[in-house]
């Protein structure tokens, strides 16, 4: 049953301008959103109000984890060419002295250094250039969206008779409607589904009838992006100053570019006197030096999540989604996660027929994630500001006090990347000893193939995994087979034994990965079984190639769940 099909009669005849994947936005969380799609054969039109990539810098940071995505997008190769490694984070006074230090490893998990500064702009333009060279995408720009409309609510179980399984009942009424205008007129597409990567402003919010969720933050703030040769004063990394009378944030984005983003009291224009005032600290700025401005821009810093990610097949991503303060440098990174999880699912439904069920986890999984980041956020921006309330006091002698308890910055560095809760695609059970992993990311160490050095992920593939310790079961063989996984012994890799002693921290014989290289189930030592197969068996069942056919892949799965 194609997804076309599972509306029913009245839609079982293909639609003009019918394309599997709309894609709203071609900034980089939907143009990553496309190259993701692309890697597993899914066709998608991206539409772009503006023809050519905005100039400007606005985002600046990405994680370790972030940098595994582009790496999985194919373009990991140009982003380390216009990336530049950062220390970490630092927390200085009004007087500039250290308060606390976050650093951040040259490389983390994912194999990447843990944060990386660029330049917005060289990303969207490698990403489009990828965008350009893949035959799955299409990209128009200079097009307005004008509407989004289906005809049923989605697997929600809020349309029609709230079936919701395999594209039939609840969210299974048709196709999506995608009207768009540009200098020819207006044109219609039919979309399987649609990617809501148009920004805060977002249309296809609309669409979805999400509304914002206030976080309480919300601050005016002036950014300045400056190129310059003089010598400016700085450890590499991020430093936020917690100042209540004037707090400033100033990195180095590249090799003679610089930020500083500061809080004024004011709505008036920064002039250069005032600049010249506000970066002393950091560059001696004379009269007629070299110091170019490239951008000045007030913007009020907000944060707030959408209550709702999805209806039916049409989902938001990134600031369409949510919105953070920019303190742990998160916001960018938060939209290409967005990317990263809700692609391999919805490829699988719409390439290989699973449950349509596997959809609600996109939002059950992100949502969490998000509003725990915005929080961090914010929780840096009142240690930054103090606040503007009669306890800032408090919080100000809190904070100086927290940051000098012993562990607290190892563990504020290691929390960009929190574990996954428990759900469908997440099999948590009581620990049996030792660290979990479930619901964690396996590390990306290099790996020897065919006397080759390459990243885990490349020998991996774009599906699942089944990483072994111990020569697996016959059943365990199976469940792999019909989930298209491929097993991978970890002694003889060449990684030093990175892999075989993560396993054994976490008291397991394997561990079988999601796409995103989440890890979605175990096998406890000496178990020789999966802990949980029957809880992801019936969302992760497909019904069309490349994979197994429907009998082998339920039969190989039932065998392993009932014992």
């Amino acid at each position: 049953m194609t997804v076309d099909q599972a509306a029913g009669p009245r839609d079982t005849a293909p639609r003009p301008g019918h394309v599997p994947v709309v894609i709203v936005g071609a900034g980089p969380v939907g143009v990553t959103a496309a190259l993701l799609l692309a890697r597993r054969g899914v066709r998608t039109v991206v539409l772009e109000r503006h023809h050519d990539v905005y100039p400007l810098p606005r985002a600046v940071a990405t994680d370790d984890e972030v940098r595994r995505i582009l790496q999985t997008a194919g373009v990991q190769k140009e982003f380390a060419a216009i990336a530049r490694p950062a220390r970490g984070l630092r927390l200085l006074d009004a007087r500039h002295r250290v308060m606390a230090e976050f650093p951040r490893a040259a490389q983390g998990a994912h194999g990447f250094p843990q944060t990386s500064m660029f330049d917005q702009p060289e990303l969207e333009r490698l990403l489009r250039d990828a965008l350009a060279r893949a035959p799955e995408c299409e990209l128009r720009g200079g097009v307005e969206v004008v509407g989004v409309d289906q005809d049923g609510d989605g697997p929600d179980g809020e349309g029609a008779n709230g079936e919701g399984a395999n594209g039939q009942g609840a969210g299974g009424e048709g196709p999506v409607r995608v009207a768009y205008r540009d200098e020819t007129g207006e044109h219609l597409l039919w979309a399987d589904a649609v990617l809501g990567c148009d920004g805060a402003g977002s249309l296809v919010r609309d669409a979805v009838g999400a509304v914002w969720e206030d976080l309480r933050f919300e601050e005016r703030w002036t950014v300045v992006d400056v190129r310059t040769s003089l010598p400016v004063r700085c450890w590499e990394g991020v430093e936020q100053i917690c100042d209540p009378r004037r707090p400033a944030t100033f990195m180095r984005i590249g090799e003679d570019r610089y930020r500083w983003e500061f809080r004024l009291r004011d709505d008036s224009e920064l002039g250069h006197e005032r600049l010249r005032d506000l970066v002393a600290p950091w560059v001696d700025l004379a009269p007629k030096a070299d110091f170019t401005v490239l951008r000045q821009a007030r913007y009020t810093f907000r944060a707030r999540i959408a209550d709702r990610w999805r209806r039916g097949r049409v989902f938001l991503l990134g600031d369409a989604a949510h919105l953070t303060p920019p303190f742990i440098g998160q916001g960018l990174c938060a939209g290409l996660r967005d990317a990263r999880n809700v692609t391999w699912k919805l490829a699988r439904v719409l390439q290989q027929g699973a449950d349509e069920r596997l959809l609600e986890t996109y939002e059950s999984e992100r949502k969490p994630h998000a509003r725990h980041m915005i929080r961090l956020a914010v929780a840096m921006g009142w240690a930054m500001t103090g606040g503007q309330d009669g306890a800032a006091a408090v919080r100000r002698g809190l904070l100086s006090a927290a940051v000098r308890i012993p562990g607290l910055s190892t563990a504020a560095a290691r929390d960009l990347s929190p574990v996954l809760g428990a759900g469908p695609l997440v099999r948590r059970r009581a620990r049996w000893g030792g660290r979990g992993l479930v619901g964690g990311f396996c590390p990306q160490p290099w790996v020897a193939v065919d006397g080759r050095r390459v990243r885990l992920d490349e020998l991996l593939g774009d599906s699942f995994a089944l990483l072994t310790a111990v020569p697996p079961a016959p059943s365990l063989r199976a469940v792999a087979a019909g989930l298209g996984a491929r097993t991978v012994p970890v002694a003889g890799l060449g990684d030093d034994g990175r892999l075989a002693a993560w396993l054994r921290e976490g008291r397991a014989d394997a561990a079988l990965l999601r796409p995103d290289r989440v890890v979605m189930d175990v096998v406890p030592s000496g178990a020789g079984e999966l802990t949980g197969t029957a809880d992801w068996a019936s969302l992760l069942h497909t019904t069309r190639s490349p994979l197994p056919s429907r009998r082998s892949v339920e039969e190989s799965l039932s065998r392993s769940a009932t014992r």
